[in-house]
């Protein structure tokens, strides 16, 4: 008898006689800026891209960001047997476009807004809060421009009215689509924008003012309440009928679980629409984002466009057009999986944790906490005495026990204070939460034996937190601002982000 076999190259003759590691694929440099000229086995392809990734940080002990690093084995199943659906093929895929409008409704209801029994919310699934806060913007600037022309008023100078702590994807916008963005500058211990000082910047060019449920520098939610009664006020006196968006990207899978008598979303009048992440504390793998409107009223239909060409007559509202099916799978499956209990066991959960971490960073008597107890549940500090060691260092000497936490400066005008900051998510536990404040521990101890290598020009600071009735000079604060440039700049290209 002959046995015979497929006819096989005689390169992948030889790489079936030695192991990965000691084929002649690991010992030639990878490509990086030219693909290379030949093919390569699949094993030794994965080997050489596993390797590098192997120097990335771990995704659960990365506490900068607040995107969900762990998901269910079974929601992970139906996220790998949709990876090949494209989500803008309606017509193919009717039951990931229905499950997709169900994610929307459900929010919608979370979020109060007025629908009657038999009527569907008006929104969209997104990549991230980005892209949601992109078509909010567009609606409201939208709005404005048509009132505008129809009173036959200039309409070229339109703005949005906001915090400083703002994310970046405000700046975006505000670049990206020609609006100025006003604004509100924070203050030392007022760290959120302040809403009579927003209401007063408010003018007849504002398309909007947008509050930030769950502030990235420290979590806290703006009081859109206050806001919502103060432009009210302005809107009657001027005759404007200026509205709010609520940038609810990290708090708005957290308020209707924790606090559901504050009132933030459509039950205020002049909230029209929102946005929120279902990557982060939607418990979602990234990246997706929600952005939903108090009525059909508040999205222009020009901005609404029709196509054909997919097979049948399919609306589409958003900045790119194709984009996964898995996130929005995984969306509704969180959603019927966990259901209201279960969102709400996770983020008392997430609470509790992070009270167990404040109290061990409490503990070591180095810092003073910046992050508030309503909010998004993590825990903003400084440094008590940052005249001979920086938060700066203390990120960077954490980063040698595995630990990813993001050291920056606050906005304008309180730069001189720079905090360190530990988001608490799902996958974040008890004794996790216990393990860091020990190692934070470690590394302030650490860092008493070590040499100052702050100037001597800079080297006595008072607190970044003052004790009560104590006054700062202006040189104190000039002095701070200086060690905070210094550690910027000496720890440049090692920034983390605050995603």
């Amino acid at each position: 008898m002959v046995i015979t076999s497929a006819a096989t190259h005689p390169d992948e003759q030889d790489e079936c006689l030695s192991s990965t590691f000691a084929s002649r694929y690991v010992r030639q440099p990878i490509p990086k800026f030219k693909m290379p000229d030949n093919s390569i086995p699949k094993d030794a392809a994965y080997q050489l891209i596993n390797d590098e990734l192997m120097l990335d940080g771990l995704p659960r002990l990365n506490l900068a960001s607040f995107v969900t690093t762990w998901m269910e084995p079974e929601c992970e199943k139906l996220i790998l047997a949709s990876l090949n659906k494209n989500y803008v093929d309606m017509d193919e895929y009717p039951v990931t476009t229905e499950l997709q409008n169900r994610c929307v409704n459900i929010i919608a209801n979370l979020f109060h807004a007025p629908l009657s029994e038999q009527e569907t919310a008006v929104g969209v699934g997104t990549v991230g809060s980005s892209e949601a806060i992109m078509l909010a913007g567009l609606a409201f600037k939208r709005k404005w421009q048509t009132k505008r022309k129809a009173e036959g008023k200039p309409y070229d100078k339109p703005n949005i009215v906001t915090g400083a702590n703002v994310q970046v994807c405000w700046e975006k916008f505000a670049r990206y689509f020609e609006v100025e963005l006003k604004e509100v500058k924070l203050t030392e211990g007022y760290y959120v924008m302040d809403p009579v000082k927003a209401v007063e910047m408010v003018d007849e060019n504002t398309i909007c003012v947008a509050a930030i449920l769950g502030s990235t520098m420290t979590g806290e939610f703006e009081d859109v309440k206050l806001l919502n009664e103060l432009l009210t006020e302005k809107n009657k006196e001027t005759g404007w009928d200026t509205p709010i968006h609520v940038d609810a990207a990290s708090g708005g899978f957290i308020a209707p679980f924790l606090y559901p008598d504050l009132e933030w979303d459509f039950r205020l009048p002049l909230v029209k629409s929102i946005n929120v992440s279902g990557h982060k504390y939607g418990l979602v793998y990234p990246g997706v984002g929600w952005v939903v409107w108090k009525s059909k009223d508040d999205l222009p239909d020009e901005l609404v466009f029709h196509i054909n060409y997919l097979g049948s007559d399919q609306p589409t509202f958003t900045l790119n057009f194709s984009k996964g099916s898995s996130q929005i799978i995984a969306q509704y499956y969180q959603f019927i999986r966990l259901g209201f209990e279960g969102y709400k066991n996770i983020m008392e959960n997430c609470w509790d944790n992070a009270r167990t971490l404040r109290k061990g960073i409490e503990r070591t008597g180095r810092f003073n906490i910046i992050s508030k107890d309503i909010g998004v549940p993590l825990v903003a500090f400084s440094l008590k005495d940052s005249s001979q060691h920086s938060v700066f260092e203390i990120s960077d000497q954490l980063r040698k026990y595995g630990w990813i936490v993001p050291a920056y400066t606050m906005p304008p005008d309180a730069e001189h204070i720079a905090v360190l900051r530990v988001v608490v998510r799902e996958d974040f536990n008890h004794g996790l939460a216990e393990r860091l404040a020990a190692d934070i521990d470690k590394v302030v101890k650490l860092l008493d034996t070590l040499p100052s290598p702050i100037t001597t020009n800079a080297a006595h600071v008072t607190p970044i937190t003052p004790e009560p009735n104590q006054k700062i000079s202006k040189s104190d604060i000039e002095t701070e601002r200086e060690i905070t440039i210094y550690w910027k700049r000496l720890l440049e290209g090692k920034k983390l982000g605050a995603c």
